[in-house]
């Protein structure tokens, strides 16, 4: 997680800094329904590579804004879920959808 004395001072802009890239609000966007293991968020996010992916999944763990949970299987499986902290996006992110849902309305 960063440390207080390196994230902006504003506070919209410490959350830009943490969400702010198209694929990591896709992702969460993604985590808010239920987990997910890395294939399906690859196969869902249309466009993305693998590189980003797992860049912005490594990022949001750091953060602590997600969880990686490996299973002891064979193949081994590993899923990635909103951390506590994460969860707390959610009201953030059924306020994007409201306004998407109203700015699609003013087109009609």
């Amino acid at each position: 997680m960063k440390k207080l004395d390196e994230l902006p001072e504003c506070p919209v802009a410490t959350t830009v800094s943490l969400i702010g890239s198209k694929w990591k609000l896709l992702i969460l966007r993604n985590l808010i329904q239920r987990p997910w293991r890395f294939n399906e968020l690859k196969k869902d996010l249309e466009g993305i590579s693998q590189k980003v992916l797992t860049d912005s999944l490594r990022s949001m763990e750091a953060d602590g804004l997600i969880t990686r949970t490996v299973y002891p299987e064979v193949p081994i499986r590993v899923e990635y879920a909103l951390s506590p902290l994460g969860e707390s996006i959610q009201p953030i992110f059924k306020s994007l959808e409201v306004w998407g849902n109203n700015y699609k309305e003013t087109l009609m």
